[in-house]
């Protein structure tokens, strides 16, 4: 049920403690970690501790995380000192968008140029 942890999600089960994670930030509504497969010099992921599956589904449910999940994006590109030069948030929606783990995230991205169109 959307909302509720997942047994078989990653992202619950390091919501949860039991898979390791390198941690940036904690509020009561996000975790914000480091990716394991960085694609810039930052690479964060803001993540909603509740479950939904993507930015959609978490936006209908519950708008007010999306902009605690933005909100927290700010402050990471401000402690990670990538404010001033840029930074790219992105959310993956569905396999062919590049969506591995259907657990709702936000990369954030930075301390490299990042060109457009992504690809």
């Amino acid at each position: 049920m959307a909302g509720e942890p997942q047994a078989d999600c990653l992202f619950c089960k390091i919501v949860d403690g039991k898979v390791p994670a390198t941690v940036v930030r904690e509020t009561e509504t996000t975790i914000a970690f480091r990716d394991i497969s960085p694609q810039a010099p930052t690479h964060v992921l803001v993540i909603p501790k509740a479950h939904y599956p993507d930015a959609a589904s978490l936006a209908a449910a519950e708008p007010a995380v999306i902009a605690d999940i933005l909100r927290e994006a700010g402050e990471i590109a401000a402690e990670e000192k990538i404010a001033d030069q840029g930074y790219r948030v992105v959310f993956n929606t569905g396999a062919g968008a590049g969506q591995t783990v259907f657990h709702a995230h936000l990369h954030v991205l930075g301390g490299r140029g990042l060109q457009w169109p992504p690809g």
